[in-house]
């Protein structure tokens, strides 16, 4: 049972590419479609539309083989036993983000082809994101201190000087009383 976790995070990460190549083929088959049926010009290739919703095909595909890549469980090709169950497709932070963008580009892809060119303005969001996360997590306080940082940041710092399990809050009482059983560790 030591390796239930990793077959199950594998089980995870092949159910994640799997959506992943479902919704790309969607998304362009879709954007294909709604384009024929409304926007018939945004086709020609002298129509900005059409270079735009090109070039956003990069970040998607790009992005989408990225997480493949890593998230790709790999097994012995004699046994079929799990060699590695591949990056967490679950975790927050960069992967996370990854999704993030696949998933605005495949909503401006198909809001493009239904609603017109207008909806590419939708795409702005991750640079503003970009720069939002940039400004609280690195910019502010380096310039302003821990003070000007978000509420977030400094809850979150709170919670961690605080004991983070039911053992560590017994032997922080432990010790508050005196009890020998807890040794006092420096830094």
């Amino acid at each position: 049972m030591a390796n239930a976790s990793a077959k199950r995070t594998a089980q995870q990460n092949a159910e994640a590419i799997k959506n992943l190549r479902l919704g790309l083929l969607v998304s362009g088959a879709l954007s294909v479609i709604l384009r024929l049926l409304f926007r018939r010009s945004s086709l020609s290739p002298t129509h900005i539309s059409f270079w735009i919703y090109a070039f956003s095909l990069v970040p998607s595909i790009f992005l989408s083989r990225y997480l493949e890549r890593i998230g790709s469980p790999r097994r012995d090709p004699t046994t079929g036993t799990l060699i590695s169950a591949g990056e967490d497709l679950s975790r927050p932070g960069i992967i996370e983000w990854c999704f993030d963008v696949i998933y605005i580009t495949w909503a401006c892809q198909i809001g493009s082809g239904a609603f017109g060119q207008w909806v590419w303005w939708l795409y702005l969001i991750i640079p503003l994101y970009a720069t939002f996360k940039l400004w609280t997590g690195v910019i502010s306080p380096l310039f302003f201190g821990r003070s000007a940082a978000s509420p977030a940041a400094a809850e979150a710092e709170a919670e961690t000087k605080e004991p983070t399990s039911k053992r560590q809050e017994k032997l922080r009482k432990r010790s508050e009383r005196g009890d020998p059983r807890v040794r006092m560790q420096t830094r």
